[in-house]
């Protein structure tokens, strides 16, 4: 995690440390020189050059907006436009966004002033950081954006609490309070803060709540991608599975990035290990069902929920790589609409606004739109890797439902494992792509939308749901391993999966004694994935795998 102020200028803010901002309150961020003498420079232009009736239309600086943008606001309403415009934007609905997207977005927001492009005051880039320093974080209700126009609708509500509107509501110090209570408590400045030409429109226009949520998914479903790894192989021990699908040349046959790496992973991950051997194939279990009239035989092949995995975690891998390269580009974006550029000094110098539509996210929703898909597909691998767990007959005689004391009194797992089903199922409802569906808005002002908000908000599900199903194969897989320890004396786990394992039985007892209160067991197993606890021991035994 950083450590040190991070301070922002428009063009090299990285996704590590919008996370690391979002999620450490007390990091602080500043505004570069440099970008605090552009905005200078080219506010002084604004002020003296176009602050007249007669200076040319220029959308939402000095006109209406939607199908308003051909009516001029008088310079003597300018101020009075922005309060408004803001209070007919704050239609929003539904729970709030978390205090870790309200920190992001602020910082989004922040970082695309920076780059000069969007022409507000320097004081609304400052008001934005005081809130970020101080803690305070506007509540934007979810839903209410098609992520066309931006993130209007929660935009105007941090907008709002930005400008100390009484309506206005954040939450400081773990209390939800109005704004103008939050500003005076923490001192960040005057209740009030006038908004000026162009301030309320900077900050309502572009994708940035869509935006926030992009990374931060982003974040954790790179995280996620390498519990599931470690998830598949814990369960490769506990099958004592057949390792020649992850031969490096049957990977150079086909030669995806990703699948070469998943493959690699696993080798590293299971180097040294004696279980996933023919001579651990080779002992019988009490519940495995073998012919005992002829000699055993190699297994020749597993079944594809492992003999796949790098065919199936490889698109993952890949999907991820486009998908940061889009979230990256975005942090360092302007997208609001009109933007500012100066002019070359043929022309004369000065500045000029051009209207555009980087404010349309289509990049985010589609990119999402993939994030929910390939984490849903990885979700349903491991889910099926969880049933097999469970049932003697395709786990090669693991103990029927994994279940300890007396049988029929207890269980076992059988409903742990349904509760995964039933998060396989929820991910793929939310697979449906959100980024096709378009309804116009605005009076057909906005006649293409990419419902970019949605389309995040349903992949941060996708991988909230898919976060518990890892930790429960995880879970699954060391039950099996520690009841079938006794089975195979002498056998050895890899190097990577021992230090998964040894982590795993430390923060959760093997249940031995019969059935106790799985839900306690549930929620560790997710945390395995939350915390990277397990991934993190990992990394110190063998270094950085994924």
């Amino acid at each position: 995690m950083t450590t040190t102020t991070i301070t922002i200028d428009g063009f090299n803010l990285t996704a590590q440390q919008v996370v690391d901002v979002a999620r450490a309150p007390h990091l602080p961020v500043t505004l570069a020189d440099s970008s605090r003498a552009a905005l200078k420079e080219s506010r002084d232009y604004i002020e003296s050059t176009w602050m007249h009736d007669e200076a040319p239309m220029m959308y939402s600086f000095n006109t209406g907006v939607g199908l308003l943008k051909d009516t001029r606001i008088k310079v003597e309403h300018i101020e009075l436009f922005q309060t408004q415009l803001i209070k007919a934007h704050c239609a929003g609905l539904g729970e709030p966004f978390s205090e870790e997207v309200s920190r992001a977005t602020m910082l989004l927001r922040a970082n695309a002033f920076a780059s000069n492009y969007s022409a507000p005051r320097v004081e609304v880039v400052d008001r934005l950081l005081a809130f970020l320093n101080a803690g305070i974080h506007p509540i934007m209700p979810q839903k209410g954006s098609v992520g066309a126009s931006g993130d209007l609708a929660p935009l105007s509500y941090l907008a709002a609490a930005i400008a100390g509107f009484d309506e206005a509501e954040v939450m400081y110090q773990g209390q939800r309070m109005s704004a103008p209570e939050a500003i005076t408590k923490s001192g960040v400045g005057p209740v009030k803060f006038d908004l000026k030409a162009k301030d309320a429109s900077a900050l309502i226009n572009g994708c940035t709540a869509s935006l926030a949520v992009a990374v931060l998914v982003t974040h954790d479903a790179r995280n996620l991608l390498s519990d599931a790894c470690l998830s598949l192989g814990l369960t490769l021990e506990a099958m004592r599975a057949e390792m020649a699908a992850f031969d490096h040349r049957i990977q150079q046959a086909r030669p995806h990035a990703g699948q070469i790496k998943t493959a690699a992973i696993v080798r590293k991950l299971l180097s040294g290990s004696t279980r996933t051997t023919h001579e651990a194939r080779s002992v019988q279990f009490p519940e495995e069902t073998r012919r005992t009239d002829i000699p055993y035989s190699s297994r020749i092949q597993d079944v594809y929920s492992l003999r796949c995995s790098p065919q199936v975690y490889g698109p993952v891998f890949d999907a991820l790589d486009y998908i940061d390269n889009i979230v990256d580009k975005e942090i360092n974006s302007a997208t609001d609409n009109p933007l500012i550029f100066s002019k070359e000094e043929a022309e004369g110098g000065g500045f000029e606004i051009i209207s555009g539509g980087n404010f349309h996210g289509q990049y985010l929703a589609q990119a999402m739109d993939l994030l929910a898909i390939a984490i849903a597909d990885l979700g349903s691998i491991c889910e099926r890797r969880i049933a097999r767990l469970i049932d003697p007959t395709l786990s090669w005689g693991l103990p029927r439902n994994l279940m300890s004391g007396v049988r029929g009194v207890n269980t076992g797992y059988p409903v742990v494992q349904c509760s995964m089903s039933s998060l396989v199922m929820e991910n793929r409802t939310l697979c449906m792509p959100g980024s096709v569906d378009s309804i116009p808005a605005k009076g057909n002002s906005e006649d293409h939308v990419s419902n970019s908000t949605w389309c995040a908000r349903k992949a941060a599900t996708v991988v909230a749901n898919t976060q518990y199903i890892i930790g429960v194969e995880m879970l699954l897989a060391a039950q099996a391993l520690t009841m079938t320890e006794d089975l195979l004396p002498g056998f050895v786990l890899g190097q990577g999966t021992q230090a998964a394992y040894q982590e795993i039985r430390r923060q959760i007892p093997a249940c031995l004694e019969g059935d106790r209160w799985f839900h306690n067991d549930i929620v560790v197993a997710q945390s395995f994935v939350v915390s990277g606890s397990v991934r993190n021991a990992v990394v110190k035994q063998i270094g950085e795998f994924a």
